[in-house]
């Protein structure tokens, strides 16, 4: 496949259909993981994902990410409002980014409002549940140089 897309989870993603079903919903990650397989399977669009609940892992997966990707769907879970760390190293991959919020983060605590990755983000989908990762996907036929084969 000419393209890629990395689908990168932050903490607590891993939980998602388990926590707090009335805000993230019922949906589990394994669910959109496969939804995304198979949108990746019509449109020749190549998918990985990767969730780790550790800042660190996620930092070296983006730095590896430059090598193997087209770009990046992020949801950072809490580190979005936190980490300048991830910030710096989606900025030195050069990657496009589409950042994701399962729940409507603009609705929820005063916390949630500083955001260290909307600023560099090509685009920002949130509160839609787990679509939200579809139409990133979708918005990424859209943003690359010329369809994939």
């Amino acid at each position: 496949m000419k393209y890629s897309i990395l689908v990168l989870n932050g903490p607590n993603l891993n939980m998602l259909g388990m926590r707090e079903p009335s805000i993230y919903g019922k949906e589990t990650l394994p669910e959109m993981e496969e939804n995304l397989r198979t949108l990746s399977r019509e449109h020749g669009l190549g998918v990985t994902f990767f969730q780790s609940n550790h800042e660190g892992a996620l930092i070296d997966r983006i730095q590896q990410s430059k090598n193997d990707v087209s770009g990046i769907i992020a949801n950072l879970g809490g580190l979005t409002h936190t980490s300048i760390a991830i910030r710096d190293a989606f900025l030195s991959s050069g990657l496009p980014v589409l950042e994701v919020h399962v729940s409507n983060v603009a609705k929820r605590e005063s916390f949630r409002q500083k955001n260290y990755l909307s600023d560099i983000a090509v685009g920002s989908i949130s509160g839609f549940g787990i679509l939200g990762y579809h139409l990133a996907f979708l918005a990424f036929l859209k943003l690359l140089p010329t369809p994939p084969p």
